[in-house]
């Protein structure tokens, strides 16, 4: 008796090794006693089938058992529920954050490795000039793989920054970066460490490889409201001002203001006199864009909660248009009177500007998205217009026949308002994600170019700013890209 019931006992035993559930949840002590069996005891578990864990771990498809996470690595499975003995609890949203950030440095280490190479065997300028020459190529696909070709060398650089103040610089996080029409200024939004933000003016000219080296103009206006948009003025001459819309808060409401790129010491042009300051009450901007139309001549917009404002900054007439949703995004054209906007309910329109009132006609256009609109590009000919919303989804409209021509696949984006950047002369398209990566795109086929990782450990509240140029620094500048992330800003340019 004694021994069939050490036998039972024995079998037991086995047919818990046998059971996968059981294997997969056992303690961990259990697991230690397992591989540290000695030879004679192994012999039972060669009998016995492979456990769960292990015959899933080299297949694609692992079994998803709820509230617990299998790791590839470790080859077995965790816990995901609080409470647990684990010293660090794991969640979904750490695991998800460990992989992008295992992700994110793999890609780093590839671009350090690549260098000054290209992304592919044969894929250089002579090749392709070559190939050109010989009838082997068109003139779209040469251009589209000689743009490949310039932005995939591209090579990260950090840029050095000036200011007399350079305690501040190793405390306060950038947050946006504007570049200015000629590219040779670049207008930052900071956050500072105690709260609030505070502005300045980057001179781009010093951008010059191989010491890349600039000086931050910084000034005394602050504020602890938060900037909601930005957009760089003609009011005096070109980029005279910037206009920022501010949020209220408490008992303070919210305000456009014109704030002269004159009060930035040595930012403006030589002999240039100091510019006009002033504020207008706007409650709730969303959105803002100047006008260089020549029949909205020194007028900015805003894009309100279900209102769009267009104000003379010199007799302070304002144009109210009712609308159905909160104005996100907003551009002016230049050649047409017509004022583009987007909103949160996936509408696109256009106001024409010769309407004086809210009658029939005011809506030009209209154009529609699945989601919220974050940003509307015109086009130079006036004919299409770019559009980016919190789907992910970009789209090149046609405006004549109000439809979609192109779609540029990969952005990513659930709910924040990013902005998406259009640069015809070099034909690309530059839009940062929610995932902190920087995408480039072909303009003319949608391809694809570059994906570019933050340097950075991702973060919703680090996502990069970008400002794209064909001349950065000025007219002899090269053509590269601008990152701003934390305190850090980062060159990555064509030569």
């Amino acid at each position: 008796m004694h021994k069939s019931r050490g036998q039972s006992r024995r079998h037991g035993r086995r047919s818990h090794r046998h059971n996968p559930w059981f294997r997969q949840h056992g303690s961990n002590e259990r697991n230690n006693t397992r591989v540290q069996q000695s030879p004679q005891g192994s012999s039972h578990s060669d009998d016995e089938a492979p456990s769960t864990s292990s015959s899933t771990a080299g297949s694609s498809s692992v079994p998803d058992l709820p509230g617990y996470y299998f790791d590839p690595e470790k080859k077995r499975y965790f816990r995901l529920l609080p409470g647990h003995n684990n010293c660090n609890p794991l969640t979904k949203e750490g695991i998800r954050q460990k992989e992008m950030e295992s992700k994110r440095l793999q890609l780093l280490e590839e671009e350090d490795k690549q260098g000054k190479k290209t992304a592919r065997l044969g894929f250089n300028a002579s090749s392709l000039l070559q190939k050109s020459k010989l009838g082997f190529l068109n003139v779209t696909s040469y251009c589209r793989l000689a743009h490949e070709l310039r932005v995939s060398c591209m090579q990260r650089k950090k840029v050095q920054i000036q200011s007399s103040d350079p305690s501040a610089l190793a405390s306060d996080r950038f947050n946006l970066i504007l570049a200015d029409t000629n590219s040779d200024r670049l207008f930052t939004v900071n956050d500072v460490k105690v709260g609030g933000s505070k502005y300045g003016i980057i001179n781009l000219r010093g951008l010059k490889t191989p010491t890349l080296r600039v000086h931050m103009h910084e000034n005394l206006y602050f504020t602890n409201r938060k900037v909601n948009a930005v957009s760089w003025a003609s009011l005096n001459h070109l980029d005279s001002h910037i206009l920022l819309c501010l949020m209220g808060i408490a008992e303070t409401p919210g305000c456009a203001t014109l704030l002269p790129a004159s009060l930035f010491v040595s930012s403006h042009p030589a002999g240039d006199r100091p510019g006009m300051l002033c504020s207008f009450r706007i409650p709730g901007a969303w959105s803002c864009a100047w006008s260089l139309n020549i029949q909205a001549n020194n007028c900015f917009s805003t894009g309100l909660s279900r209102r769009v404002l267009v104000t003379s900054v010199v007799t302070g007439h304002r144009q109210s248009f009712g609308t159905s949703s909160d104005v996100l995004a907003q551009q002016f054209a230049v050649m047409a009177p017509l004022l583009f906007n987007g909103c949160r309910s996936g509408e696109i329109f256009a106001i024409d500007l010769r309407c004086r009132n809210q009658g029939k006609g005011w809506k030009a256009t209209r154009l529609l998205h699945d989601s919220a609109v974050t940003s509307v590009q015109i086009l130079q000919e006036e004919q299409c217009l770019m559009a980016s919303d919190m789907a992910g989804t970009i789209k090149l409209w046609d405006l004549r026949t109000t439809k979609c021509i192109r779609q540029y696949e990969g952005h990513v984006n659930e709910y924040a308002h990013l902005p998406l950047h259009v640069h015809e002369e070099e034909g690309i398209v530059v839009a940062v994600g929610q995932d902190c990566y920087t995408r480039i795109w072909s303009l003319h086929d949608a391809q694809l170019l570059r994906t570019i990782p933050s340097p950075h450990p991702t973060s919703k509240a680090d996502i990069p700013s970008v400002a794209f140029s064909s001349r950065l620094g000025g007219f002899r500048g090269a053509p590269g890209l601008l990152m701003a992330i934390q305190q850090d800003l980062y060159c990555f340019s064509y030569s």
